[in-house]
């Protein structure tokens, strides 16, 4: 990552191409358009710039595209146009709604790109746009989604952590994308404390808070009232938290999950962490649907992304919002400039 003193001096973000069947295409040229009105970093898709001004095109969007050889070369014309850098992976052309596995190695090879281009240093992060998994998978990409690839991507030792963030709140989900009945044999003290360090070390470094606080909400209803409504609390939640304690973070809880999210309880904590997925994800989605961001910890490179899918049911209609790609974009910048001056520190 650069070491440079201001935003301008940071490489350039890398966007992915996303599901070429739903909103990316839209997003991606609406956060250009909007560039200046939200100050938005220097960023480029990695697409084919040929199936990029077919979408303006149709969507009767006015954007100027310009490929690009190298990501350096965004600077240079991100001002009077959108930067396409090829990702050297030919798609076809898609077809609004209807996602095909046929894309898959296009979508792939552009996240494949993109992290190998912030590992060098040639972008300051990586920005994804949402994928249709069940095409993905179709096609036989073997991940339940973006995290868990870009674990894989980062190599061994890396351990990725989902956070989302919005202005009202930040929440880490301990397990994921699993069903539900599978979610007590899968929550473990040893992923609660991975994700209390992870999120520690991550608002540290990228969101400038030297003492980060952390609550932990319990798993069943009333936090289990010590055991009468489950034992997870006392036999899981419980030790992890004494353990993040005994090392010197500021965690508390169990919190339970009716009471974690009101507005005087959010003064109260920097981030939530939560035992599933739904638990974290629908209080930041009512508080703020639109400006939520996806954020991955635990990466040797910053990745963020759009909190909601493809919404493959208004594709091609004109009617997508840019606003949670913009809010990613423009965290991202602000997490590389961070990072840029607590490293080169």
């Amino acid at each position: 990552m650069n070491s440079a003193g201001s935003k301008s001096r940071l490489a350039p973000l890398a966007l992915t191409v996303g599901e070429p069947s739903g909103i990316a295409s839209e997003i991606t040229l609406r956060a250009w358009l909007l560039r200046e009105s939200h100050a938005l970093p220097c960023f480029f898709l990695l697409d084919e710039a040929r199936w990029v001004a077919e979408s303006a095109k149709a969507l009767g969007l006015d954007v100027p595209i310009k490929e690009i050889e190298r990501p350096e070369q965004a600077h240079n014309c991100f001002n009077d146009a959108l930067p396409i850098l090829s990702h050297g992976v030919e798609r076809d052309e898609a077809s609004p709604g209807h996602p095909s596995p046929a894309n898959a190695p296009a979508i792939i090879r552009s996240i494949e790109r993109a992290v190998t281009l912030a590992q060098d240093g040639h972008a300051a992060a990586v920005v994804t746009n949402p994928i249709n998994k069940k095409s993905l998978m179709d096609y036989g990409f073997a991940h339940p989604g973006h995290t868990e690839y870009l674990g894989e991507l980062a190599g061994p030792g890396h351990r990725p952590v989902m956070m989302l963030v919005s202005p009202a709140l930040r929440v880490i989900p301990v397990t994921v994308h699993v069903p539900l009945s599978q979610v007590p044999n899968l929550l473990t003290r040893e992923a609660i404390e991975t994700a209390c360090r992870t999120a520690a070390q991550a608002l540290k470094r990228d969101f400038g808070i030297a003492e980060p606080r952390i609550a932990v909400s319990g798993l069943n209803p009333h936090a289990g009232e010590q055991g009468n409504i489950g034992r997870e609390e006392i036999e899981i939640i419980n030790p992890a938290i004494a353990a993040m304690k005994a090392e010197g973070l500021l965690v508390f809880g169990p919190v339970p999950g009716d009471t974690l999210f009101h507005a005087a309880a959010r003064e109260t904590y920097d981030v939530a962490l939560c035992m599933y997925h739904d638990q974290a994800l629908i209080p930041l989605k009512t508080l703020d649907f639109d400006r939520g961001v996806n954020v991955t910890l635990g990466l040797p490179f910053i990745r963020t992304s759009p909190d909601h899918g493809t919404a493959l049911g208004i594709a091609g209609k004109g009617m997508a919002s840019p606003i949670s790609l913009i809010e990613s974009l423009k965290l991202a910048g602000q997490m590389a400039y961070r990072r840029s001056w607590v490293d080169a520190a």
